[in-house]
Formats: C-alpha cells, structure tokens, sequence
C-alpha cells in the first residue's frame, strides 16, 4: 500500500487528500499543510515509487495506467475506512484526482486542482515525443531539469522549479521510465475528461504564467456546469508553491461550501 500520513482535527468530520505530481512527493505541501490542518483532517500520500512509496520488485514491473494509480489511491481511503474526501490536487496529480472520479465518484466530494492538465498543446506533445525518445538513453535527471525550464521557464517560478527537480532526485531512472510511459495514454483520457462532465465541484487554480495548460482549462470552466476557475496572476504552474497565501485562502473557502 501507498505510504500516507494523516492528520486529525479535533471536530472536524471533513477529509482533505493531496496528490502530487509526477516527481514529486507528499512534501511539495509543505506550504499548505500548516493552514489546512486548522480547518479538516488532512491525508497526504505519496504516489507510487515516490517519496516513501517504495514498491516490491513485482508490484513495480506491473504495467503503470492512470487508473491503476487511481486505484492505489482509493485502497488507502478503504484501509482507513473514508467513505469520501475533499481532494486536491498539483499538475499530474489532477489527472490522477478526475480517473478517481471516474472510478468512484461517490468518493469525491469536491476536487481543488492546481496547475491542472486537461491537454497537450504543440509545445507540450514535442516535450513528450522528445522525452519518449530519450527516455531510456539520457539520464532521467537532465531530461527532468529540460522540462522544467520549459514549463516554469520564469524568474518568478524558481523555487517551485528548484523544489521539483531536488524531489525528483529521489526517483530513480526505471521509476521514471515507468511513468512516463503514461504519457501513451494521456491525449485519449485527457479528451475524456474534457468532454464529459463530472458535475463534481471543481475549482481550477491557475497561474496567470501558466502558458501550457491555462487555456484549456478555460475552455472546459465554460462548459462544466459545477467547475470555475480562480486566476492568480504572476505566477506559473506550481500554483501552490508560487502564491500559497492566496492558493490556500481559495482553496479553503471552496471545501468548506462542500462540506
């Protein structure tokens, strides 16, 4: 089972999960944790071969999909017996948070992504086509550090920039293979989510830098009847990391009219 943490208000009833991205790990909230520990109980966990989710040798060579992730996800809400949960989510980790839905969506009360990814530009698909063909002759640490420039390529996002490549160090380049495999399957999943809607409350926090998938998210905020977008400018794509006072302060506000 995924390696988690949780946290117990003294009245609160309402759960709050947190699901990284790819290359991260349950630390990159470190930033929210603090403030979100006032108002819910809170579950952070660490996906799959990240952090200290550590797999056996077999379970790791099983194949990666996006659902089976889901699934590792929803075995520990069953093992500490959450009927349901608030989620939030950073990047990668949004995609995860929408196939939960998919799955089980009598478990998701209300979903807060971050720097949500719903498609691939040009940019985006050159990045993955490129890391795909490299994946298994570059060390995984310099392709790492090229998207990253790529996708936080500002001043401003050095920090959230500096944190994920220092997490990323402690994958290693099989684990990172293995996942970024699931880039095969994103275009197909990532369509499904656009165009069927969840009816799930669903705040998107974007940056106003957020050049990659902000335009996207746009578009899909007009057609899902329960969705809406909260825009912080001068900030890139770890919104989290980039303007945690004001990523809090939203997404708090958002879980409490759900709860």
């Amino acid at each position: 089972m995924l390696h988690y943490r949780e946290y117990n208000h003294k009245t609160s009833t309402e759960w709050v999960t947190f699901i990284h991205g790819a290359g991260g790990s349950s630390s990159i909230w470190f930033k929210q944790l603090k403030e979100f520990r006032k108002h819910f109980n809170v579950l952070l966990i660490d996906l799959r071969g990240h952090g200290k989710s550590k797999f056996s040798v077999m379970k790791s060579l099983k194949k990666y999909t996006f659902e089976a992730v889901a699934k590792d996800v929803i075995e520990v809400l069953d093992h500490l017996k959450l009927s349901s949960s608030h989620f939030v989510g950073i990047s990668l980790g949004t995609i995860i948070i929408r196939e939960i839905a998919e799955l089980n969506p009598d478990r998701v009360k209300s979903m807060v992504m971050g720097g949500a990814i719903l498609k691939m530009n040009f940019q985006s698909q050159l990045l993955m086509k490129f890391g795909n063909f490299f994946k298994s002759i570059v060390p995984y640490m310099l392709l790492y550090k090229i998207f990253a420039w790529i996708v936080l390529p500002r001043r401003n996002h050095k920090e959230s920039r500096n944190l994920f490549i220092k997490e990323a160090r402690k994958l290693y380049q099989k684990e990172f293979i293995r996942w970024f495999t699931l880039t095969s399957q994103i275009n197909r999943i990532l369509k499904v989510f656009r165009n069927i809607d969840s009816k799930l409350p669903t705040l998107y926090i974007m940056g106003g830098e957020d050049y990659m998938f902000l335009p996207s998210v746009k578009e899909v905020v007009k057609d899902h009847s329960q969705s809406f977008l909260q825009l912080i400018p001068e900030c890139g794509h770890v919104v989290n990391v980039d303007a945690p006072i004001v990523f809090n302060k939203h997404s708090i506000r958002f879980i409490e009219q759900y709860s």
